[in-house]
């Protein structure tokens, strides 16, 4: 099985300078062509038999771009949005510092803010992983289109690291993480493509 775990194109949030999270903006017109572009470079390498999106309204445009390149439906999941940021969704980075400050060393099974844990979130992840290896066939090329956290929780799923380790994986607008599920072995074969994206304004 081939897993494409792919984040959504820029959007209205990453202008405003706010906290997304939940908080529910649409892409951008770069979005939708950055959003464009990884769908034709999808549709022109890949033979893509299933795609799961996030309900979130940046995902799920992402995500229609790539379901109409492909002709291949989208299969919405709720367990695919973003950390639930509580109080701090759609709050500018200064505000949000002053009413909320971080805490430090917060354990990663407690919240605050109206949060989800760290542990919930590893929880989402997992049961979502699971979810797609259990209904995709072997011989599949599965696209998952979410955000840039869940990729984070989803690759320490799929790596089986610690909840809370330090370790960080980015990823652009619309990147690509190419994942190999094997009898075998499970491997990342290629982590935040984004050469499709590249020099789009």
């Amino acid at each position: 099985m081939r897993l494409l775990i792919i984040r959504h194109g820029e959007s209205e949030a990453d202008l405003l300078d706010v906290h997304e999270g939940r908080a529910d903006f649409a892409l951008t017109q770069r979005g939708h062509r950055q959003a464009q572009a990884m769908a034709e470079y999808v549709a022109a390498n890949y033979h893509v038999d299933r795609i799961y999106a996030s309900t979130l309204t940046r995902a799920m445009q992402t995500a229609r771009h790539l379901s109409d390149a492909t002709g291949v439906p989208i299969r919405p999941e709720a367990d695919l949005m973003e950390f639930n940021n509580g109080l701090l969704a759609g709050l500018s980075h200064k505000e949000a510092a002053e009413k909320y400050p971080r805490i430090p060393d917060l354990p990663p099974n407690q919240s605050v803010y109206g949060q989800e844990s760290l542990v919930e979130f590893r929880d989402r992840a997992e049961k979502m992983l699971a979810k797609i290896l259990a209904e995709a066939a072997n011989d599949e090329t599965v696209a998952v289109v979410t955000h840039g956290g869940t990729i984070n929780q989803l690759y320490h799923a799929f790596l089986k690291l610690p909840v809370k380790d330090g370790t960080f994986f980015s990823t652009a607008d619309t990147g690509i993480h190419e994942w190999i599920v094997e009898p075998t072995e499970c491997r990342v074969a290629r982590a935040n493509y984004d050469e499709h994206a590249k020099g789009i304004k």
